[in-house]
């Protein structure tokens, strides 16, 4: 299997590795996730109706306000979190949201990590050092 070796920038400590759920879109955690279930559910969004529970979530950047890391306090005691974040760039939200949640995410790539990974890829992600690995789906 082809693996390729990212790295960016630490935005929370952690290590995790999951599968890949994928979109070139914001997300808002207040009233885009489900918090109780991690199922997407804004309207005409291209992740609606995926469950974010345990995916490396990779997408571009956050939307929202403060509340968004009150959604993802629920998330994270509902056990519906993400296992890692991997953000084109990150915002306040997105600080906040992961440090709240407990998982590693890492910013500022240097590729765009919505065009090198796919959904289904299995991402290995540190959050100390920034190093992103993917194994590409066979």
């Amino acid at each position: 299997m082809k693996s390729i070796a990212l790295q960016g920038r630490p935005v929370a400590p952690g290590e995790a590795k999951g599968e890949a759920l994928v979109t070139t879109e914001a997300i808002s955690w207040c009233g885009g996730v489900d918090p109780m279930t991690g199922i997407v559910t804004e309207l005409g969004h291209s992740l609606k109706g995926q469950n974010v529970k345990g995916k490396v979530l990779v997408f571009t950047t956050g939307k929202g306000s403060s509340a968004f890391s009150h959604a993802a306090h629920v998330c994270r005691v509902a056990g519906c979190q993400p296992a890692a974040i991997l953000v084109k760039e990150v915002n306040p939200q997105i600080a906040l949201a992961t440090t709240v949640m407990h998982i590693p995410a890492v910013t500022e790539l240097n590729q765009d990590p919505t065009q090198v990974i796919d959904t289904g890829d299995t991402v290995a992600v540190d959050g100390y050092s920034g190093v992103v690995t993917i194994t590409k789906r066979s």
